[in-house]
This record gives structure tokens, sequence and C-alpha cells, in this order.
């Protein structure tokens, strides 16, 4: 598959993923009784990233996610040299999102973005990206320990070992639980791009605590994806083989690669953040 539409799909990707999971909790949870909360933010996370891993994971693997591409790389699923340009359309996808959802959320009166967080991440007792006001090395801690479980999930049900047809599926539903673990804690990043388009958001009103919090949410979720893929190579003792293959997220689910020359490997998938080589992303 060409590179430019392997980036475009992860900048579809990653933008769904943003403007559904984010849309849901900036749009959707502010109606007494009717809300649909955290359950349903975490839920609405998992969708994207399912439904992102199985209808684009054919095409880029369905990464969606700067961190699980990292993970994938460290695993020997991805080449780095395909890093950068994955990252790139992964972070202009989810400020895309951002930027719609913007759009939208605008149309009501009285709408702020600073005021309501716009599902930032953040942590600190005053900080709007922290519901329960967690300190900075728990929101580290979560942040690391949820990226490490996610890209693990990822990289052992993209397997060619693995059953074929679920890896979506799995990738989804690790998303949500995660979610429903850690958006008390920082508003569950485990993606930086998702972390980004928001911040920036927020920024662009007038805010600043968003930005000045955002290290966090690249640093925690790529070192958690980096051990991840470290550790099930070491775990799988897998042999990830030429750097020119990378796992994708295909609905046959095994550990399928594709070629940068466009020949289809065994249908590999990983979602989400997450995904292509790994699933997909929250």
């Amino acid at each position: 598959m060409p590179i430019s539409k392997r980036l475009a799909a992860e900048f579809i990707g990653t933008l769904w993923l943003v403007l559904g999971g984010c849309g849901s909790a900036v749009l959707a949870t502010n109606y007494p009784n009717l809300g649909i909360g955290f359950a349903g933010v975490s839920l609405a996370f998992g969708l994207t990233v399912l439904t992102g891993a199985y209808a684009l994971g054919h095409i880029s693997g369905a990464h969606f996610n700067p961190a699980v591409s990292i993970g994938l790389w460290a695993g020997k699923r991805f080449p780095a040299n395909e890093l950068l340009p994955y990252i790139v359309a992964q972070v202009l996808g989810a400020l895309a999102g951002a930027g719609i959802l913007f759009l939208i959320a605008t149309g009501k009166d009285g709408f702020s973005a600073v005021a309501g967080g716009f599902a930032s991440n953040g942590y600190g007792a005053n900080s709007l990206g922290s519901p329960g006001g967690y300190a900075a090395h728990a929101a580290f801690v979560s942040e690391v320990v949820m990226t490490f479980f996610f890209v693990v999930v990822i990289l052992g049900v993209t397997s060619k070992w693995a059953p074929k047809g679920f890896a979506p599926l799995a990738i989804g539903l690790c998303l949500t639980l995660i979610h429903l673990i850690s958006i008390p804690v920082t508003n569950t990043s485990v993606n930086p791009a998702r972390s980004t388009g928001p911040a920036l958001i927020v920024a662009f009103q007038g805010g600043s605590w968003a930005v000045s919090q955002l290290w966090m949410f690249w640093v925690a979720p790529i070192l958690g994806a980096a051990i991840a893929g470290f550790f099930y190579l070491w775990l799988s003792g897998e042999d990830g083989g030429p750097a020119a293959k990378h796992t994708s997220a295909d609905t046959d689910g095994d550990a399928g690669t594709h070629h940068s020359d466009g020949d289809n490997g065994d249908a590999g998938s990983d979602g989400g953040d997450g995904g292509g080589g790994d699933g997909g992303g929250d």
C-alpha cells in the first residue's frame, strides 16, 4: 500500500478517535439523568478504535496513536523509517478532530473550552484534566502502566498465533477497560496525539494549563509502549523479521503484515489506540 494512502488512513482514523472519544466527553456528559458519564465515554473511545481498526486496519494497520507506533517498532512489528510520517499524520488527525469538535461545541451558548477542560488530559488537585485531582506521580504511573498493557494486548492479539478476525474487538474492549480504570486519574490518554489536539484547542482559547502538562502525555505513554514492545518481543520469542514489514490491524486478526511495496501478508491487526500494527489509540 503506498505510504500516502497509509498516512491518509492514520489521519482519518485518529481524527475519528478524537472526534468520537473526546466528542462524547464534551457533548454528551453534562445532562443530569441523561448524560453518558464515565462509562459512556469509556465505551465511546473503545468503539472509535474498534470501528476504525475494522475500517482502516487493512490499509495502515490502524495505529491512530504515536505510542502504539513506537511500541510496535520496539516489538519489531513496524519499521523505524516510517515512525515520523505516521506520528505526524496522527497528530494532524487529532488536531483536525479537535478542531471539528470545537466548531460543533461552540454552537451552544456559553461554551468555553478553557472553563470545561475540553476533555484534555492533566494532573493535580486543581486541574480540569484530572477529575479526581490526582498528583503528578499517580498520573505518570497510570499512563505508563495503562499504555504498557494496551500495547501488550495489541501485540498479543495481532500475533500470527492469535485467532483471526477478533483483534480490533479485543483492542477496542481493552481501550474501554483502560478508560474505565483511569478517567478519574488523567481523563485517560495512553495516546500523545489524542492529548495534543484538545490541549491546543484550550490554548487557542487562552488556557495554558493543558499545554503546560502535555509533556507527561507524550513521555509516559511512549515509555510504557516501548517497554511493552521490548517485553513482548522477549516473552513471545518472535522474530519481527525485516524492518520493511509492519503489523496490520486488518480484520483477519493474525499478526499479518503488509510490506512497503504493497504486497499483503497475513492479516495482522492491531487496533488502536489503536492499531495498525497495533491497535489503536486512545
